[in-house]
């Protein structure tokens, strides 16, 4: 099941929850080579074969048979790198991943400083846990009204100019004269730039890695990333507090901004904005391409400089996306599961009570489902063909939450924690989906699409905890984890048939008959 703070963040995943939460790539449409200045290309001999296989991806090519370079006819050394190597021998993908390996930890270090700073200042529960909350809250909004800038603007523009801003935010948060208001209405404003952070970095990754195989493989990079931090980004903010105050542990976070902006800056490749290329693919004329991108470009940027006019635009497109059968039940296969594996999260404190469990113990639970994450995911990412990738995707995503109904016997530590880490194991059918949703979403919409995904998924996680602790006042802990688990075995089946039913006919087969056909969606 997807696991919180998984896609991506602002870095997921979600990424974190933290101040930003992003989960989780890097920047604008392939193909658009004269656009792009000399001095912004990969630097020379920064494997060239690698963007070549994820081309002969998208086109259903075997990966690992011999590819060849367009234009020579030359064969590549079947001696070329394959699996998560290979996205790492993409010089840009490298910058993005350095990137959000840096602000995710500074996220989650942040996270603990200013739930600290809260309540040393306030001494209230209240204000210190409405901290966590406010980390969920924006990315409804932010994902709403603002997606449409992932598509209007160029992504490397954004994704920089995202990292200003909260950069720009964490740098008042830490002097000493900001007022606790302030501090929550900042992490307010953080947390709904971070949807938009994190889906044009999601859509960016298609122009880097291309639309296959190294795609599936650096989002699901980006998503292990994301769970690691849940490990040890805790552990080493604990330590930071024990050696400087809470201000400062935040301001490391500053710091982890202005990093990530400038290696997005200086590490990848500028790219004309989504729509704009969309545009000049579909006109075809070559001779007036240049003056008709400066023309539309004045009248998008004019008509974007009104907020009503592009919250209007952001509106209209999630409700295009909504509206496509085959990508709401894609988004909703990505969404419902992840209301329903937080329960156990969400409830491991009164758990671990309720079983006399202390709190390494407690430690230990939460811990379990990340595992079973992260290891799920570089067994499928290294282990699995993109075909067999497909065809696990409906039949773990129906069955991934059943592993919960083991607390209906209110199983000890022994019992739980397999069944938590069989939960984490149930993200392995995402990295599969993540490529049927990238198939199924217009490119000149993808920014948006990505976008709207991230927030959905951030807000539908934060709903299931809240539903969880208000179920478990009434029924015992143990009960609503394993009615989540039912009740989500359901919704999921459900799901399944409805994405089994909007398929194209290759998928169709793929997953019918385990045919040796490459699948052309996933």
């Amino acid at each position: 099941m997807p696991k919180k703070n998984t896609q991506p963040p602002p870095t997921g995943a979600p990424a974190a929850v933290g101040p930003v939460g992003r989960e989780p790539a890097a920047v604008g449409p392939v193909g658009t080579g004269a656009d792009i200045p000399d001095a912004d290309a990969p630097a020379a001999g920064a494997v060239a074969a690698v963007p070549l296989a994820a081309v002969s991806d998208a086109a259903g090519v075997d990966a690992t048979g011999p590819t060849r370079t367009p234009g020579t006819g030359a064969a590549e050394s079947p001696a070329a790198p394959h699996g998560y190597r290979a996205v790492f021998a993409v010089r840009e993908f490298r910058f993005v991943f350095a990137a959000h390996l840096l602000s995710l930890l500074g996220v989650v270090v942040s996270e603990i400083a200013l739930t600290v700073l809260v309540y040393d200042l306030t001494g209230s529960p209240l204000l210190s846990a409405l901290t966590f909350a406010l980390g969920l809250l924006p990315y409804l909004f932010g994902g709403l009204l603002f997606a449409g800038v992932a598509d209007r603007y160029p992504a490397r523009r954004t994704l920089v100019t995202c990292d200003l801003i909260c950069a720009a935010c964490v740098a008042v948060m830490v002097l000493p004269s900001t007022p606790v208001a302030a501090l929550l209405a900042l992490r307010c404003a953080v947390a709904a730039v971070s949807p938009v952070f994190t889906g044009t970095r999601m859509a960016a990754l298609t122009d880097i890695l291309g639309e296959g195989d190294l795609y599936v493989l650096g989002r699901s990079l980006l998503r292990i990333v994301s769970q690691s931090a849940l490990l040890a980004g805790y552990g080493v903010g604990g330590v930071l507090l024990a050696v400087i105050p809470a201000r400062g542990a935040i301001g490391v976070t500053l710091g982890t901004f202005l990093c990530s902006a400038l290696l997005l800056r200086l590490g990848t490749r500028k790219r004309p904005a989504r729509k704009a290329a969309a545009r000049d693919n579909a006109r075809g004329d070559n001779a007036r391409r240049d003056n008709a991108r400066r023309d539309n470009a004045r009248r998008d940027n004019a008509k974007a400089a009104k907020p009503h006019g592009m919250m209007r635009e952001s509106l209209a497109g999630a409700g295009f996306l909504l509206r496509d059968r085959r990508i709401r039940a894609l988004l909703l296969l990505f969404w419902i599961p992840a209301m329903f594996v937080v329960a156990p999260e969400a409830l491991a404190a009164p758990y671990a009570d309720a079983i006399d469990a202390g709190p390494a113990a407690l430690g230990l639970m939460m811990c379990a489902m990340p595992i079973g994450h992260i290891s799920a995911e570089l067994y499928v990412g290294t282990a699995l063909s993109p075909r067999a990738r497909g065809r696990i995707v409906l039949p773990v995503a129906a069955l991934g939450l059943v592993p919960l109904l083991v607390y209906a016997a209110r199983p000890g530590l022994g019992w739980a924690l397999p069944a938590l880490a069989l939960s984490g194991v149930g993200a392995a059918y995402v990295i599969g989906l993540d490529q049927w949703f990238v198939a199924a979403v217009p490119e000149e919409r993808r920014g948006s699409a990505m976008t709207l995904l991230t927030a959905g998924l951030m807000t539908i996680q934060g709903l299931g905890m809240a539903l969880a602790g208000a179920a478990a006042e009434f029924l015992p802990v143990h009960h609503v984890v394993a009615w989540s688990g039912g009740l989500g075995t359901l919704c999921c089946l459900l799901l399944v048939r409805e994405v089994r039913a909007t398929a194209p006919e290759a998928e169709r087969t793929e997953v019918r008959d385990g045919s040796g056909r490459q699948v052309t969606t996933g």
